[in-house]
């Protein structure tokens, strides 16, 4: 998670962006918004900054000079930050690109061109969706165990290494365990009324959550597909 700063503290974004031009305009841009942001060109000196754990959203071009923002987003998901809002931010637009970058945990996706407006509506909206707590189940299901603030999750004593998405999913499915969820009904709750997502999101991030089940227990599958419906925990 990202230290805590006073709350009349402008947030704090890593742009990773390899294009000298279109990283100052997008640094401007925020600037103007009152952000504060750390333009990074290499992911060698993103990781860095990460490190350093002054972050409250980072921003990823997917080609860069040493790699992939691709891969330091997959990182992010497997460490400590693995909540940390992340926002693609690429020329590629294809629906191949953005269901692999949110396959990886990526929180949205925002093809270039862009506009300022959009952009800034996109940050605002994931930082806004950071700083509400998760929704805390109502019903115990044997094997989870919830933290009390709704941060975490145990499944059979091991931590869960999820994403803000797939916390948010795993918790509504946990509230009512018996419940159908459609896939509408997920996506309003996790992602928000506003969001530019689609059912292929919320089926996405179910996958991995189902994988990161599996490395606990791999004989077990408490999510159950209901066919044209949607899903239940079992």
């Amino acid at each position: 998670m990202t230290p805590d700063h006073p709350a009349s503290s402008p947030a704090r974004l890593l742009l990773l962006e390899d294009d000298p031009a279109i990283a100052q305009t997008v640094r401007f841009l925020l600037e103007r918004e009152g952000f504060r942001v750390d333009c990074r060109g290499w992911l060698h000196e993103a990781r860095a900054v990460l490190a350093a754990g002054e972050v409250d959203l980072a921003i990823l071009d997917i080609g860069l000079p040493d790699g992939s923002g691709l891969d330091l987003c997959r990182e992010l998901r497997q460490g400590p930050l693995a909540r940390l809002p992340v926002l693609m931010l690429s020329a590629r637009g294809e629906e191949l690109d953005k269901v692999l970058g949110l396959e990886l945990g990526a929180d949205d996706y925002l093809a270039k061109p862009f506009s300022n407006r959009e952009l800034v509506a996109r940050v605002r909206a994931l930082l806004r969706r950071a700083q509400v707590p998760a929704e805390a189940p109502v019903e115990r299901v044997p094997g989870f165990v919830v933290e009390a603030d709704g941060s975490r999750v145990r499944f059979h004593g091991e931590l869960l290494p999820l994403t803000r998405r797939e916390l948010g999913l795993l918790l509504r499915l946990l509230a009512a365990p018996s419940r159908i969820h459609t896939r509408d009904s997920l996506l309003d709750a996790v992602w928000g009324q506003d969001a530019d997502s689609s059912d292929r999101t919320v089926d996405t991030h179910v996958k991995t959550l189902r994988a990161k089940l599996r490395q606990v227990r791999p004989e077990l599958d408490p999510i159950r597909t209901h066919r044209g419906m949607g899903y239940s925990l079992e």
